[in-house]
């Protein structure tokens, strides 16, 4: 995977116009309404470093997860609604074709952001409930093979359906097209993935879609790590993280840990609060003491 300070070939965006646009792309803002598509949206990613394009799958904002500190407007349970592949591959040509970014991306933004980092499947909730996905990756992969952009396809997921056999079907056709799956471990004790994430998982059943996840792709772990009620996961929370991490350090390429860089829309909002910066770095010290690269964005 292209790290966000080494990239492969990608576009430069020439800086914006001093006059103000409508919107500024944003570290805040990921919006997949950006440009008014469908599918389509561009987003200024912390985690990238520069521009991620987003494709989203999940246009009814419908997950099987429900994240405390998610900020789809309106999540509810379900899977992806049938996509129109023709359009999606339309409106990512466009895009492709004509990276109209410029006029927002505000000025100050540095030369070494102005740049398409990846193709990121995202958006308003799990991409591989899409019966569909596999035929939306080999649209990304066209189109950006198409436009001679050497950046990876990133598939952002939970891995609760990486057991089904035609979401193993996408995510080995991204594995061939450079791709790469961020895999969402939050929290390992049941009674928090509960609490964060919605869910009523045991700790061997992420560990047994993870695996199977590492034998069809590059996988790193994304892992949300916030304070509920102003209090940082404990000691318990800690310790079963970083077993789990060193267990897996041989076949994970390594952890992308953030933090809440954007304000939740779900019940939970209220309690939830970003920790320090250094209390996310140190944190980051810990999780690579087991042996794994960390790449932290606060």
């Amino acid at each position: 995977m292209p790290s966000p300070t080494n990239p492969a070939k990608t576009v430069h965006l020439p800086p914006s116009t001093p006059a103000q646009p409508v919107r500024w792309l944003t570290f805040s803002d990921h919006d997949p309404d950006f440009l008014n598509l469908t599918y389509v949206y561009p987003v200024l990613s912390r985690r990238m470093q520069g521009i991620s394009i987003g494709i989203n799958l999940n246009t009814n904002n419908a997950c099987n997860w429900a994240c405390a500190y998610c900020q789809v407007p309106g999540l509810h349970r379900g899977d992806a609604p049938e996509v129109n592949l023709p359009l999606l591959e339309a409106e990512l040509k466009g895009l492709l074709d004509n990276p109209a970014l410029s006029p927002m991306i505000p000025p100050e933004t540095p030369e070494s952001m102005r740049v398409i980092r990846d193709i990121a499947f995202s958006g308003n909730g799990e991409p591989t409930s899409s019966p569909q996905f596999l035929q939306a990756v080999e649209i990304a992969a066209r189109q950006r093979d198409a436009h001679g952009l050497k950046i990876p396809l990133v598939l952002i997921t939970n891995g609760s359906l990486i057991l089904r056999p035609e979401v193993q079907a996408g995510v080995k056709a991204l594995a061939e097209a450079g791709g790469v799956v961020w895999f969402k471990v939050d929290r390992l004790l049941p009674e928090s993935m509960k609490q964060i994430n919605g869910i009523s998982y045991k700790p061997e059943q992420i560990q047994h879609r993870l695996d199977m996840a590492c034998t069809l792709a590059p996988v790193w772990l994304q892992t949300c790590w916030l304070a509920w009620d102003g209090v940082a996961p404990g000691k318990a929370d800690q310790d079963a993280y970083l077993a789990f991490v060193a267990r897996n350090a041989q076949q994970i390429k390594g952890v992308h840990l953030y933090g809440l860089a954007r304000p939740s829309l779900q019940p939970e909002a209220s309690h939830l609060t970003a920790l320090s910066e250094a209390d996310m770095n140190a944190w980051a010290e810990r999780i690579r003491a087991t042996g794994v690269q960390v790449q932290v964005s606060i």
